[in-house]
């Protein structure tokens, strides 16, 4: 799959706010109904007491800040995208990025990518 970031402001944006809502136990959007709080405070048992837990946070932060991919990374889960399909079973799932020259017009169907098995 090739995907062309047109917004990395906005990509970057919303895996911040989709890593607040891991860390924090929050949605997104940062929105709680008025009964979602327990005594105490938030759900998820105040992740942001834990130390090694805001460390993490940091550090997922500073990915996505660095890397598209990790980015990506923080919105989609590989998992979701494929587990409906019949016959297949993901084993592992790994994202990277770079950037290159793609025409998505160009004709795909040349052989190039036709692999001998």
């Amino acid at each position: 799959m090739v995907v062309e970031i047109t917004d990395p402001e906005a990509l970057t944006g919303a895996a911040l706010e989709s890593i607040a809502a891991e860390y924090d136990g929050t949605p997104a959007d940062g929105t709680l109904p008025e009964d979602a709080l327990p005594e105490g405070g938030l759900p998820g048992g105040g992740a942001e007491d834990d130390g090694a837990t805001e460390e993490g946070r940091r550090h997922a932060e500073a990915m996505v800040r660095e890397d598209g991919a990790e980015a990506l990374a923080a919105l989609v889960d590989p998992f979701d995208l494929i587990g409906g399909v019949p016959g297949i079973e993901l084993a592992e799932a790994s994202w990277s990025s770079e950037v290159i020259d793609h025409d998505g017009e160009a004709d795909h169907d040349d052989g190039a990518d036709d692999y001998d098995e």
